[in-house]
């Protein structure tokens, strides 16, 4: 896995990059209430404003860390929200996207540095 600072963590599987948001991020947040998620098939460039979460403490925008398209989004978290509180590194992941420039990975950190950095 790597990590964003802004505490995005990104998994790849195969060719498909699975996103979510770190523990650290989601228990800053509090409990999250509401997650609007891109379409499927949209084309992102990495820090476009793509994910809005809402907690009972503030809103907040998830960036898209990667150049790419948007292949598949957790519908789940329509319904249930708090999955992103309960299970934020399994089942409360964002969205899946392929990624246009794969070398764009080597900007994130590994776990020991992002540990480092939450400190």
């Amino acid at each position: 896995m790597k990590f964003t600072e802004e505490h995005e963590w990104l998994r790849e599987e195969g060719n498909v990059i699975v996103v979510g948001i770190t523990e650290h991020a989601a228990e800053q947040l509090g409990d999250i209430v509401f997650v609007e998620l891109p379409e499927e098939g949209t084309e992102v460039t990495k820090d476009d404003d793509i994910v809005v979460i809402e907690s009972v403490k503030a809103a907040s925008d998830i960036l898209a860390p990667l150049d790419g398209e948007i292949v598949e989004v957790n519908s789940a978290l329509a319904d249930n929200p708090s999955l992103v509180n309960d299970d934020p590194l399994g089942d409360g992941w964002f969205f899946k996207m392929t990624a246009s420039d794969p070398s764009q990975m080597e900007d994130y950190m590994d776990e020991a540095a992002y540990k480092e950095m939450i400190g």
